[in-house]
């Protein structure tokens, strides 16, 4: 198949294939004398899983490092994995904080009277730590 067909089943541009090629996560195919490259069955496979990967928040970085293992060293990729999920739960918390400042500072906005000064810009002037 064509770069575009490639591009196109996966769901990327054709300019997003160009920049894994160069930074050596996709290889570009040899192009016959007087043809077209094409793509062939482990480029689309490859390609999925990079985009699979990106979408599990994985670096371009680690993606690197997780197709040079490519299932040779399976504890590493399961360590690299664990890490992942580590940051992840962290987000997650940090997000639920969030939530929860957001949704009490909303609410104490429907309940304050005129006068008062809005309590989500005085939370937001509070310090950065607080929430």
């Amino acid at each position: 198949m064509r770069i575009g067909q490639l591009a196109t089943s996966v769901g990327v541009n054709v300019e997003t294939i160009r920049y894994y090629q160069r930074i050596g996560l996709l290889q570009l195919p040899q192009k016959p004398y007087g043809g077209v490259r094409s793509y062939n069955e482990d480029d689309l496979r490859r390609l999925h899983f990079i985009r699979r990967a990106q979408h599990l928040g994985f670096s371009l970085d680690d993606i690197r490092t997780l197709l040079q293992l490519s299932g040779s060293d399976c504890q590493q990729v399961q360590k690299l994995a664990a890490e992942k999920l580590k940051l992840v739960r962290g987000k997650l918390t940090q997000l639920r904080k969030i939530e929860s400042a957001l949704s009490k500072t909303i609410q104490q906005c429907a309940r304050r009277e005129a006068p008062e000064p809005c309590p989500i810009i005085e939370t937001l002037a509070e310090r950065p730590d607080s929430v």
